[in-house]
């Protein structure tokens, strides 16, 4: 049986976390056991919370499993079979718009999971940071390293120069227009985008080599007191509100937007800041005054 050192935080109600604790290390442990009798598997470890010996009563379990290069595309097509062999999903889909594949599937005791998939030949591309072993029949996770994958310079510019450019096209197509005819969920809709946008651009002043996540994990990304502005924008569906936040939100894009273009070298795009917001001046003037 593989023990797992399970460190459940943040909840008061111990006889829940004793009941989790000991779900989690029963499925774990008929994880390896399931690994451990299937030829086409090579290796398998834990990834997340669980790695960082951090979690809580709220944690999933990342699982990561490793086939031979033969065997992965049978494994793949009877990924269903292989998953009830740890119990009845509840929910089961697939993911994989990282570049590898992903199964997501959640028991009816809350338990929820991620299983990340790999080939023998090639597998430090579906993990990211620490990792604990589970099985490893061949050795190849010794001195195995899953880094953090790095974005090219290019790429990173074009995406500060999407942000800059289209906030402006975004502000007046899907928050100005909408909230003057009277379409408020739209406007409602576009202002949390305009919102999102400015929270990438802290990310990326935070960090340009990480790439723009929005508010996944923000919290680890950047101290959340650089995005304190943003708190009053999460408003009432009320039109002089939303006025009040887009306001300032584009004070908060301005702030980031002209030292961020200046230094990676973006023409700042000031007709655009000029036009669109002399456009929700006048909103504003026709609603807040």
């Amino acid at each position: 049986m593989v023990i797992v050192t399970l460190l459940f935080r943040g909840r008061n109600d111990a006889v829940d976390a004793q009941e989790i604790q000991h779900n989690h290390q029963i499925l774990i442990n008929r994880f390896v056991a399931v690994c451990q009798a299937d030829e086409r598997v090579v290796a398998a470890f834990l990834g997340g919370s669980y790695a960082r010996d951090a979690t809580d009563a709220y944690s999933d379990i990342d699982f990561g499993l490793i086939t031979t290069d033969e065997a992965y595309d049978d494994f793949f097509a009877g990924r269903e079979a292989f998953v009830r062999l740890l119990g009845e999903p509840a929910f089961l889909e697939v993911f994989n718009d990282y570049g590898f594949d992903i199964v997501f599937f959640t028991f009816p005791d809350g338990a929820e999971c991620e299983l990340v998939l790999g080939r023998a030949s090639t597998f430090n591309h579906i993990h990211v940071g620490p990792y604990k072993v589970l099985l490893d029949k061949k050795r190849i996770l010794e001195g195995a390293v899953f880094p953090w994958p790095a974005v090219a310079q290019d790429e990173q510019v074009e995406t500060l120069r999407s942000l800059l450019y289209w906030f402006w096209h975004n502000l007046c197509h899907h928050f100005i227009t909408p909230l003057a005819r009277g379409q408020m969920w739209s406007a409602y809709g576009g202002l949390a985008d305009l919102r999102l946008s400015c929270v990438n651009l802290a990310r990326l002043r935070e960090n340009f080599q990480a790439a723009a996540e929005g508010y996944e994990k923000v919290e680890k990304a950047l101290a959340v007191e650089q995005l304190a502005p943003l708190e009053a924008t999460c408003c009432p569906l009320e039109r002089s509100a939303m006025l009040q936040a887009a306001l300032v939100i584009v004070r908060f894009y301005q702030e980031l937007a002209v030292p961020l273009a200046r230094t990676h070298g973006i023409p700042s795009p000031a007709d655009l800041d000029r036009v669109m917001s002399d456009r929700l001046e006048k909103l504003c003037d026709a609603y807040l005054s």
